[in-house]
């Protein structure tokens, strides 16, 4: 099978937005870096912290469906340099004394102005990127997350332990500005776009019967899962180490990149395992469904040996093993509904997926808080909150199992038939 050649240009792009996605997890990351200074200076109860965390998602979602559509018809360059200044400017308000109240409303701007955001950056990538080459880039995009943490925590922790929180909200909106002035200078549109060539001849399809498609449901299914561990690690991983296992600020900034370090490394190899199958003849249903379902299975039964063990070294090993190998299934959702989604309508339909998946966010921080306040003791409610995340990730990865035959949507769904090889 011959495949086409990426356009000159494409792997600039793909950086930059790995750069975007990277400012983005950044933001994310440091309300639960600086959760227990944040506690201790406003004075708030777990399940106060456990809103400030599930806030950042209330209009995220809603952001994420309107902005989908705009994107079916605008050029994602302009779009991502809007989201980038919104960012920026949400974090500046914290630099000075605020208020719980304050942080709260920031935290929903900032989050509504995010929640477009990964659907967004696959849209603008895919325009460069022909179908069988999606994969990688979509795998490289996505370590952008995992970078933003790796790279961020060390320096954003190091200004929370010699200087103080709020410090680290205004680090993070200049570097969200320098983004900004990048992306200005150098972001382009990519040239495969389609939507004005074959959506004229690409026939669309009922958004009906996309978002009730099998594979649809278990895209969603399965990432809702991995994305209930990410945010608990959002939220609550820095103050799990602080308060539930003991060790101090500074300590508790160096552990809390090993699950995206682990993370970076699944999420690499599965993009790299998912071409090479594609390129022997592999379905898209073993390359992609298969390849993102089982490990989310396997993260959430390492997770729920999580309360039975003794012993931090152990129980972080547990936690970061178990939370990381969520990581796949970002890497193969989006280009199994790419699949059978007419160019025309996929920035709605990614966007969508993404809105619902990330429904997670506004569940998982309150659940954990709530289980904290209400358990006899501190530890014991951290770990009836990794009991629900454990099995959650189960029940979703064996949904994703079951669900997920892009190959065979594809060809109920547009009418085409099978591709040759590898769909």
């Amino acid at each position: 099978m011959t495949t086409s050649a990426a356009p000159k240009g494409a792997w600039r792009i793909t950086f930059l937005l790995f750069l975007f996605m990277l400012v983005n997890f950044a933001d994310k990351i440091v309300v639960g870096l600086a959760g227990v200074p944040i506690m201790t200076e406003l004075r708030l109860e777990p399940e106060q912290f456990g809103l400030l965390g599930s806030a950042f998602f209330f209009l995220f979602s809603i952001a994420a469906i309107a902005v989908g559509f705009l994107v079916n018809r605008a050029e994602t360059r302009w779009v991502l340099l809007a989201l980038a200044v919104i960012w920026a400017l949400a974090q500046f308000p914290m630099v000075g004394t605020v208020s719980f109240s304050t942080l709260l409303i920031c935290r929903v701007i900032l989050g509504a102005g995010e929640g477009p955001a990964g659907s967004v950056a696959v849209h603008a990538i895919y325009k460069w990127f022909p179908d069988e080459k999606r994969t990688l880039p979509t795998a490289v995009l996505s370590q952008g997350s995992a970078f933003g943490v790796i790279l961020a925590v060390p320096a954003l922790n190091w200004v929370i332990v010699n200087y103080n929180w709020h410090y680290a909200f205004g680090a993070l909106g200049v570097a969200g500005l320098m983004w900004v002035v990048a992306w200005w200078g150098l972001g382009k549109e990519g040239p495969l776009v389609e939507t004005a060539v074959l959506a004229e001849a690409e026939p669309r399809v009922p958004y009906f019967h996309l978002l009730t498609s099998r594979t649809f449901i278990g895209c969603c299914a399965a990432t809702f899962g991995a994305y209930w561990a990410l945010s608990l690690g959002l939220t609550w991983f820095t103050p799990f180490v602080v308060k539930g296992l003991g060790f101090s600020q500074k300590e508790a900034g160096w552990i809390s990149i090993l699950p995206w370090v682990f993370g970076a490394v699944v999420v690499l190899l599965t993009g790299w395992t998912s071409q090479v199958l594609m390129a022997r003849g592999v379905s898209t249903r073993g390359a992609r469904g298969v390849l993102g379902a089982v490990p989310l299975i396997v993260g959430g039964a390492i997770l729920a040996v999580l309360p039975h063990v003794e012993g931090a070294g152990l129980q972080i090993a547990l936690l970061v093993t178990g939370s990381g190998l969520c990581g796949s299934i970002y890497v193969v959702c989006a280009p199994m509904i790419a699949e059978f989604t007419p160019v025309s309508q996929r920035g709605a339909v990614i966007a969508i997926y993404g809105a619902i998946y990330t429904l997670a966010g506004i569940l998982a921080p309150s659940v954990m808080g709530s289980m904290i306040q209400r358990a006899s003791g501190l530890l014991d409610g951290y770990m009836n909150g990794f009991a629900i995340n454990a099995l959650i990730m189960i029940a979703s990865g064996l949904l994703g199992l079951l669900l997920l035959w892009p190959n065979a949507e594809r060809a109920r769904l547009t009418g085409r038939g099978r591709r040759p090889k590898f769909a």
